[in-house]
């Protein structure tokens, strides 16, 4: 089990038209997924359940997006996390 909530970098980044998202948690937790434009809009809600703790992948499609930067977020009751990533068409 980990000691703590964690978020990877997606793999791969750039990416097109996929990428994988890591993510761990200590515990079982409700768990929030999403994806945003850089002008904070979601473009799409990858995880909202409640999960085991343990590590987990999810995957992102970016198929319909324009490439540029997106934002992904993992909001947890351990706190919040973020990165970016970059879809290139």
């Amino acid at each position: 089990m980990p000691s703590g909530y964690s978020l990877a970098q997606n793999y791969p980044n750039p990416f097109n038209p996929s990428t994988s998202i890591i993510y761990e948690l200590p515990g079982a937790a409700r768990v929030s997924l999403a994806v945003y434009d850089m002008l904070g809009r979601k473009v799409a809600a990858l995880v909202d359940a409640v999960q085991p703790g343990g590590r987990h992948t999810a995957e992102f499609s970016g198929t319909g997006l324009a490439s540029g930067v997106y934002v992904y977020r993992l909001t947890t009751p351990y706190g919040s996390l973020a990165r970016s990533m970059t879809l290139l068409r």
